[in-house]
């Protein structure tokens, strides 16, 4: 059975990340996952471990201080304080030599700090606030790199050979259900329903859903998820049509697509020129659902043959009227082809094929 340590980006969560859904469907495998360091003067890395899934074992890193990178006599005796922690538990779960799945540049600092057969680096993300050279010297370092999205790849093609693409995914069982209940805030609605689902964040650009809304105001604009200080939250809370739903448990979020007549994806202004998509948008097409994107200028469409892509707020509200007069199945059900081709089961099975293949499974 192989041994892996995750260094995983976030903590363990019930709303499962793209690290947890691979490291849950790993074959064959122990893992030790790793949350990152908790805060000063806590204790959570005292805590016994967690048996979160069959194999897979999570600690909590202990506590560091922001050291910023000019300060590398500081990094050096944090992260060998963070060497000190991994190897103990290496040693209580008895791992020999094992594989290093990595998820961030600053994870470097470790790989000269513990007995390692190899390194796969996992990116879905570029890293700007992080020196360069750490991200370079973790992708040389790499057997394999796992990339997000085609632009990822191509920053990262200088450093390694052996790069793979592997974008987000989705739970396609849970999202591509049918029949199910119509949540509270939806029951009575008889206009049509144009939905998000996802946090907002104080970047996301409202802007074209604004303009949707004030146009169609025939039709529900429900937003279901976290709503952080966006600037334009309180202007869209004043229309009639526009409903908030608040944050809702993932195992909800499937009542609400299934009752969308469209589902929106809307990008955030820090993302510029990101292409990695985004796990909503493969659960808005397991759905089925007709979806309406705002895509960066000069981006390449993602499934240009089932997404509505917008350019511009006017284009959007165009195109969202557009799609809540989408004819036929043939769209829907070739939305869902795509979803169930990017289910996380078949991702992980891709991982295992390629880790197979130069050795590390």
């Amino acid at each position: 059975m192989k041994q892996y340590i995750c260094l995983a980006p976030s903590p363990w969560s019930a709303a499962p990340t793209r690290t947890q859904h691979l490291m849950s469907r790993l074959r064959d495998a122990k893992i030790l996952y790793f949350e990152p360091s908790c805060p000063i003067g806590s204790r959570a890395h005292k805590k016994p471990a967690r048996q979160v899934r069959p194999g897979v074992t999570v600690y909590t890193l202990p506590p560091v201080l922001h050291v910023e990178p000019q300060h590398s006599l500081l990094l050096e005796r944090q992260h060998r304080r963070l060497a000190r922690f991994i190897q103990q538990k290496l040693d209580v779960h008895r791992f020999r030599d094992p594989i290093l799945w990595a998820t961030s540049p600053e994870q470097v600092h470790l790989l000269d700090k513990l007995p390692l057969r190899g390194m796969v680096y996992d990116c879905d993300q570029d890293w700007p606030q992080l020196p360069l050279e750490w991200e370079s010297d973790l992708a040389l370092a790499a057997e394999v790199i796992f990339a997000a999205s085609p632009g990822l790849i191509k920053h990262l093609a200088p450093c390694n050979d052996n790069i793979a693409l592997l974008p987000n995914g989705v739970n396609f069982p849970m999202f591509s259900r049918e029949g199910l209940e119509t949540p509270p805030e939806l029951q009575g609605l008889k206009a049509p329903v144009l939905g998000w689902v996802g946090r907002i964040h104080r970047d996301t650009d409202l802007s074209p859903l604004l303009q949707a809304a004030q146009d169609l105001t025939g039709c529900a604009f429900v937003l279901v998820g976290r709503v952080e200080k966006n600037p334009l939250a309180s202007t869209l809370r004043a229309l009639p049509n526009v409903i908030f739903t608040g944050e809702r448990p993932l195992a909800e979020l499937p009542e609400y697509l299934a009752h969308f007549d469209v589902c929106m994806n809307l990008l955030r202004r820090g993302d510029v020129g990101s292409d990695v998509i985004p796990e909503r948008v493969y659960q808005y097409l397991s759905a089925g659902k007709p979806i309406v994107s705002m895509l960066w200028e000069d981006q390449v469409e993602d499934f240009p043959d089932v997404v509505y892509a917008a350019h511009s707020p006017a284009e959007f509200s165009q195109l969202c009227r557009r799609a809540l007069a989408e004819p036929g199945d043939w769209a829907r059900n070739r939305r869902r082809e795509y979803g169930a081709g990017a289910a996380w089961s078949v991702r992980a099975d891709e991982v295992y094929r390629i880790l197979e293949t130069i050795g590390l499974y």
